[in-house]
């Protein structure tokens, strides 16, 4: 009798497991599907002329990459997505921190008000404030420069604040204890102690952040006017726009833009699992 239910237990466990990996296969399939679509059209030179898809191409070619690759504006809005995006990577994720540190670990008067203003940000769209902060930054003589995509976000976000916070609470108080019995200030606690402790989290904001600001077409869009100042996606759409008839070209460009993104995500990716996870600390 115990043998007839450990095998009944024993056959729902595995066919829970082979429906759990059917599902996953077929999601792989569904999201890899169209990544594959755009990498076969990238490397067929006949793609513009066939009227049925093939997965292999027929006239295989690299042509495509070499128009995208040779092309100076696209390595010119590399380099101003890079000088863009990297400070304010680095900033923002650092001061959010510090901020969810002195909301995590400190008492002070308004504390949870405050706390709960940021939370409520947060539900705000985002079309609201962006007729104000055009008008704005167009009146201090902000347009066409990359100060409005900058600036902002040197102060941090609500939802970086609030991740860290949460990822924060899970520190013993006695380090901190520890800390002052040793004669740090507050900031020296959170440079010396929490940030090599919160590291996990900290990389794992410093990837997302990449990520949203490298992907990035609206607001450079929205406030950008002159070529010189373009990022790369804004780079990729006027040249894409170029080769309309092209379908090869057009998808080598989604490629190439795809290219620094994967290989921070393939380098960094053990870090950003295990801070988005929030495994890294525990009380």
């Amino acid at each position: 009798m115990r043998t007839d239910t450990f095998a009944r237990k024993k056959g729902r466990k595995i066919a829970t497991s082979i429906l759990a990996y059917v599902v996953l296969i077929i999601a792989c399939f569904i999201v890899l599907l169209p990544f594959t679509v755009v990498v076969s059209t990238s490397f067929n030179a006949n793609a513009g002329n066939e009227t049925t898809f093939h997965f292999v191409p027929e006239m295989f070619t690299i042509d495509s990459y070499i128009t995208i690759l040779s092309n100076k504006r696209v390595w010119l809005g590399l380099v101003n997505t890079l000088i863009i995006v990297l400070p304010i990577m680095f900033a923002g994720v650092f001061v959010s921190s510090l901020a969810a540190f002195a909301f995590a670990k400190y008492e002070f008067k308004g504390k949870n008000l405050i706390f709960s203003l940021l939370l409520a940000s947060m539900m705000l769209p985002g079309v609201i404030t962006m007729t104000p902060a055009f008008v704005l930054y167009d009146a201090i003589g902000w347009k066409d420069t990359w100060l409005p995509l900058m600036i902002p976000g040197l102060f941090g976000t609500a939802s970086c604040i609030f991740f860290m916070r949460n990822y924060l609470a899970k520190v013993p108080n006695a380090l901190i204890d520890a800390g002052k019995m040793a004669g740090l200030s507050n900031f020296g606690i959170f440079v010396k102690i929490i940030i090599p402790i919160i590291k996990p989290a900290l990389v794992a904001q410093v990837i997302l952040w990449f990520f949203a600001g490298y992907n990035d077409y609206f607001g450079p869009m929205l406030y950008l006017s002159t070529e010189t100042n373009f990022n790369l996606q804004l780079i990729l759409k006027n040249i894409v726009s170029q080769y309309e008839g092209q379908p090869s070209v057009m998808m080598a460009s989604c490629i190439v833009s795809l290219i620094p993104a994967l290989i921070i995500y393939a380098i960094a990716q053990k870090q950003l699992i295990a801070g988005i996870s929030l495994q890294g600390v525990r009380k």
